[in-house]
């Protein structure tokens, strides 16, 4: 089994040609402009992976998690832009990074790997209102029996560390959702198993994340992917 780590929201940068789009600057530094300490997380788990990627540019800009035709592959502030401005973001941005992810993907599957994607992510405490009720989240596909297997192992693995820790599937958003995992299921329909972690940014203090919950996490990746 080969481990392959990524963090499509790891920062909040906007490049400088873009930089007028975004008169509101402090949105950048709230959820909506990327994932609160998952960069920091993606960072201390890197070394398990036999490859692993990241991105620093706003979610803002485009939404990498998102597949081109989805309607939220542009925020409201890149939405205006023209249609050659969008098609540069998108050949600029968006398909270098998760080209470089699918081909290293592929390379391992050729070679006679089974790939195990972890997805590095974070998610606001409350939204809308709504306080989420959730530690660490694992998203997968039910339909898949492997990725429903693994995700139980890691659940009973994290618990062992810390039985305290609330950990749910599927939440706060479902893994088989428009997304970058769901993407690449359909391009590697076997010998791929696509998991998205996500962890409550209650832990993330200055973008890092809490010690203890990066130490689990490492522990237990680093005994399933043995």
């Amino acid at each position: 089994m080969k481990l392959v780590l990524t963090c499509e929201h790891g920062g909040n940068v906007i490049p400088k040609a873009y930089a007028k789009q975004f008169t509101d600057r402090e949105i950048l530094k709230t959820h909506r402009g990327f994932d609160l300490g998952a960069l920091d997380l993606f960072e201390y788990l890197e070394p398990l992976a036999e490859a692993s990627f990241y991105n620093i540019n706003s979610r803002l800009l485009i939404e990498l998690n998102r597949s081109l035709i989805h309607k939220q592959l542009f925020s409201e502030f890149t939405t205006p832009l023209s249609r050659a401005e969008k098609n540069n973001i998108i050949k600029t941005y968006y398909l270098p990074y998760r080209t470089a992810v699918e081909h290293k993907i592929a390379n391992l599957i050729a070679s006679n790997n089974k790939v195990v994607h972890l997805s590095i992510h974070s998610f606001t405490p409350k939204l809308n209102g709504d306080i989420r009720n959730c530690d660490v989240g694992l998203l997968y596909d039910s339909r898949k029996k492997e990725e429903q297997e693994f995700c139980s192992h890691f659940k009973t693995e994290i618990l062992n560390y810390n039985s305290d820790l609330n950990v749910r599937f599927n939440y706060p958003y479902l893994g088989k959702a428009d997304g970058f995992t769901t993407f690449l299921r359909k391009q590697f329909p076997k010998n791929y198993l696509g998991i998205e972690i996500e962890v409550n940014q209650k832990f993330c203090k200055n973008n890092k994340m809490n010690i203890q919950i990066k130490h689990n996490l490492f522990k237990t990746i680093d005994k399933l992917s043995r």
